[in-house]
């Protein structure tokens, strides 16, 4: 059962200091709207890899790709990576890391013209491609998606009702898709309320807005 440091939204003091190393964990969990830096100083203080999708208000990270000899290209011509190093870019994408399956969809609701927004249609075509690739894994291998990474959450889930923090529509078809253990998401900022876990269907779906520290059992494998 890995145990996770999930983090989003606000950076914590304690853990970009060397607090953070009494953490035994196995995994980092990143949803979004952080520095940069701080994620590469998670990855580097505790020697663990790290998953991330972007928020809203981090750079456009679209069209960069990793070839086999590692080197990064954008839209085929050689680029340097401008995220953070060492991290996993799981947006629309399907990372098996840490003994976990994990899925991600970055990005909020589309409110203005900034990079990583997305209607609720868009989001959808987004989530159809990524239940795809999960799809194609399942038949693989038998495994499903333990977690869902994304920065936004389901409409009606700890979402608000101000435009940029509304949330998808279209995640719930994701989540009875996927059925992943866990939903892991930010952009929804806590401001000192207590933010209770909430469920669709059999997903936990958990706010990390600062971090959160997870024991996540892998999903059984299809018989």
């Amino acid at each position: 059962m890995p145990k996770v440091l999930t983090v989003s939204d606000e950076v914590v003091d304690r853990l970009w200091s060397d607090q953070v190393r009494r953490h035994r964990v196995d995994l980092v969990l990143a949803a979004g709207d952080l520095p940069f830096e701080y994620l590469e100083f998670l990855i580097d203080a505790l020697d663990r890899p790290c998953v991330f999708v972007p928020g809203n208000h981090d750079m456009d990270l679209s069209g960069y790709d990793r070839s086999g000899h590692g080197l990064w290209t954008r839209d085929g011509l050689p680029a340097a990576w401008p995220g953070p190093a060492g991290a996993v870019n799981a947006d629309g994408r399907v990372a098996d890391v840490a003994g976990l399956r994990i899925a991600g969809l970055g990005g909020s609701i589309r409110y203005n013209s900034g990079p990583n927004q997305w209607t609720d249609r868009q989001m959808a075509r987004r989530s159809r491609a990524l239940r795809r690739r999960a799809a194609v894994r399942r038949l693989r291998d038998g495994r499903g998606v333990d977690v869902l990474l994304t920065h936004a959450p389901p409409r009606g889930v700890g979402d608000r009702e101000d435009p940029p923090h509304r949330g998808f529509t279209s995640l719930h078809t994701t989540v009875r898709k996927l059925r992943p253990r866990y939903l892991v998401h930010g952009h929804i900022h806590p401001h000192g309320e207590p933010v209770p876990d909430r469920n669709l269907g059999d997903t936990q779906v958990i706010n990390t807005v600062g971090y959160r520290i997870l024991d996540i059992p892998e999903a059984p494998r299809a018989t």
